[in-house]
């Protein structure tokens, strides 16, 4: 269903859906080859690795060849973080569930179709292996100027262990031109 967005950003995602049915080129800078961030490269279709060690854990995605470092070694989040495309991430384990929570994302990044963080938007992940071989991921965004209520999804992840990860460099094989505002064109 989506989320249940404030007033300000329901008007914000509107204003955004009337400019695409429009034709405006409104494409994420993604297709300029910038990372697409948190939440959106947990979401790629492309494989991922997790990387277990003591008091870390290291998620190495194929996409853009990204590293999202979570540390479980008890320290707090940052109290002002630097805006990073993957936020800054602590997580603990409540069994063998790890719970992960991700606060400076870059305020470029789309959190949805439209939709960009605020400096108070918090990502918190719960990983858990559902059963041999698959791991759901629940991913729960809020940030009180755009939701009105916590907006929650998950997704599986099934464990291919015959697959590697490849090299992925967006500029190397880019054939996106821009236009005259610097708007990718594909």
């Amino acid at each position: 269903a989506g989320p249940k967005l404030t007033p300000e950003y329901a008007k914000i995602l509107a204003d955004f859906n009337a400019r695409k049915e429009h034709g405006e080129n409104l494409q994420t800078q993604a297709a300029n080859c910038r990372p697409p961030g948190m939440p959106g490269i947990m979401r790629m279709p492309y494989p991922i690795e997790f990387l277990y060690s003591p008091e870390r854990v290291t998620i190495i995605m194929e996409t853009d060849s990204q590293v999202r470092r979570i540390y479980t070694d008890g320290r707090p989040l940052p109290e002002d973080p630097d805006e990073a495309f993957n936020g800054w991430s602590v997580g603990h384990w409540e069994g063998n569930v790890l719970v992960v929570e991700t606060i400076g994302i870059n305020l470029e990044n789309s959190l949805s179709e439209g939709i960009k963080p605020t400096e108070n938007t918090r990502i918190t992940e719960r990983f858990d292996m559902a059963k041999p071989g698959v791991m759901t991921v629940t991913t729960t965004l809020t940030d009180p100027k755009i939701y009105t209520e916590p907006y929650t999804t998950s997704i599986n992840y099934v464990r291919q262990p015959d697959w590697e990860m490849r090299e992925y460099v967006c500029s190397e094989n880019n054939r996106d031109g821009a236009d005259a505002e610097g708007r990718p064109s594909m």
